[in-house]
């Protein structure tokens, strides 16, 4: 259909207008999809880009997802998906940095918001799941991607577990892992602890991490039946913990339970209530 010139001048001045707006939002946010990689399982809390959801916020960026919550000034889930494409020769950056996609007017958490409190910057998608490039490898250094945890827990305890993930996608086989934290109050290498940073840094009690085990191929929510391999750990934040990530091995119903999120709701119903109830027995390094 032809618009007759009028018509078509203000067409276009609307369309310029509209675009010019559209430049100057500071904080865009992408329509969450179910093709997203990092999402192909599920969007745990329903997480949305919408600046009045404060406490549930999405953001989405190409090495991994999360859900943030600005009040606790950590995300609530970390989700990624880990495949031998995401792994190379990247060197580890360190730049920790604020994360500037947060919304204008949110408290931005920095580097020195941890200083002398006894506990790590604590990557959630960690800096060894990204090294297929530097700027992929930069991306985890975002302190939204951070929450304070135990040295002990993050050197040790979920650095085994880290190894052993990467360890499974050098035998051939990708993984989905969601990662997050609940509660409040931990015990670092100064003691107990409940926020840091003058009271906008809230440091959690439990940990946990959820990782679907999938031999490489295509249409991965549709080929998580009944007996995929479904690792659930729930850890304490605490720097006394056991250093063997195996003997914090739980369901995924319980992580449910203790969150109220919906994990793998991307998944057939038939292989949720399979893995879902089951804890693993299965190899820990």
């Amino acid at each position: 259909m032809k618009l007759r010139p009028a018509l078509l001048a203000v067409f276009l001045l609307g369309n310029a207008l509209f675009t010019a707006c559209s430049s100057e939002d500071e904080n865009p946010q992408p329509t969450p999809s179910p093709n997203s990689e990092h999402l192909a399982l599920g969007n745990p809390s329903g997480a949305t880009g919408e600046v009045s959801n404060a406490t549930n916020y999405l953001l989405l960026k190409p090495q991994y997802a999360l859900s943030y919550h600005r009040d606790r000034g950590t995300p609530n889930w970390v989700s990624w998906h880990l495949s031998n494409d995401w792994l190379g020769t990247a060197a580890r950056q360190d730049n920790f940095a604020p994360d500037n996609a947060l919304p204008t007017g949110w408290y931005r958490v920095t580097s020195s918001s941890y200083s002398g409190s006894g506990f790590d910057r604590g990557h959630n998608c960690p800096s060894a799941d990204r090294t297929a490039t530097v700027a992929d490898n930069s991306a985890t250094f975002l302190m939204t991607n951070m929450i304070p945890q135990a040295p002990r827990n993050n050197q040790q305890t979920w650095a085994n577990l880290e190894d052993y993930c990467r360890t499974l996608v050098k035998a051939g086989n990708e993984l989905y892992i969601i990662m997050g934290q609940y509660g409040k109050g931990g015990v670092g290498s100064n003691g107990a602890a409940s926020t840091l940073d003058n009271g906008r840094l809230t440091v959690p009690k439990r940990i946990w991490k959820v990782i679907v085990v999938l031999p490489e191929g295509a249409n991965d929510a549709t080929r998580v039946t009944a007996s995929t391999r479904v690792i659930a750990v729930d850890t304490p934040n605490d720097d006394a913990l056991n250093t063997a990530w195996g003997s914090y091995r739980t369901s995924v119903d319980a992580i449910e339970a203790a969150t109220g999120y919906d994990l793998l709701s991307a998944v057939s119903e038939s292989a949720q209530q399979a893995v879902e109830g089951r804890v693993d027995t299965g190899a820990t390094q």
